[in-house]
């Protein structure tokens, strides 16, 4: 299968998951937070340590990069081209359950070509308690925000940016 075709069915099982995984419904009673969701007040089942989640999405980073040249290849649908990414920076500061099973995670990336990139990760715990990836979203380019998050009668939603 060519490197576009594989591509294209990867943004496609993205855009996939995005649609079951119902983020907007999924991201309940969190705290208020101007840039990302943040830790519900609530406590919720599984506990997650802040390393754990750190580890995990650290792991996962590094284990994708290994497989694809030493970059986290990222497709940006905005811009319609795949991201050369190499990671700067995991936010301790923003890593939080979010929801039940449903943890986030913020990190920041550089781009082949210089551009600065946030993207956030949300991972959920698998039956032995590692957590998984389930979605990836470009948060800000170069400081830019492509979308932000407002609260919703405890709900916690995306919002766009023109």
């Amino acid at each position: 299968m060519s490197k576009n075709k594989t591509t294209l069915k990867w943004v496609k099982m993205l855009a996939i998951l995005a649609v079951i995984l119902g983020l907007n419904t999924m991201m309940t009673q969190a705290a208020e937070h101007p840039e990302h969701p943040s830790q519900p007040e609530k406590q919720m089942e599984p506990k997650v340590s802040i390393e754990t989640m750190s580890q995990a999405i650290s792991n996962y980073i590094t284990n994708d990069a290994k497989l694809k040249g030493g970059y986290f290849m990222f497709y940006d649908k905005k811009d319609n081209k795949p991201l050369l990414l190499t990671l700067d920076k995991v936010h301790k500061d923003r890593l939080a359950q979010v929801g039940d099973n449903l943890f986030f995670a913020c990190t920041d990336f550089k781009e082949k070509s210089g551009k600065m990139y946030d993207l956030d990760f949300f991972m959920k715990a698998d039956q032995m308690g590692k957590l998984k990836v389930s979605e990836v979203m470009i948060h800000k380019e170069d400081g830019q925000p492509r979308y932000t998050w407002y609260e919703d009668n405890g709900i916690w939603k995306r919002k766009q940016v023109k």
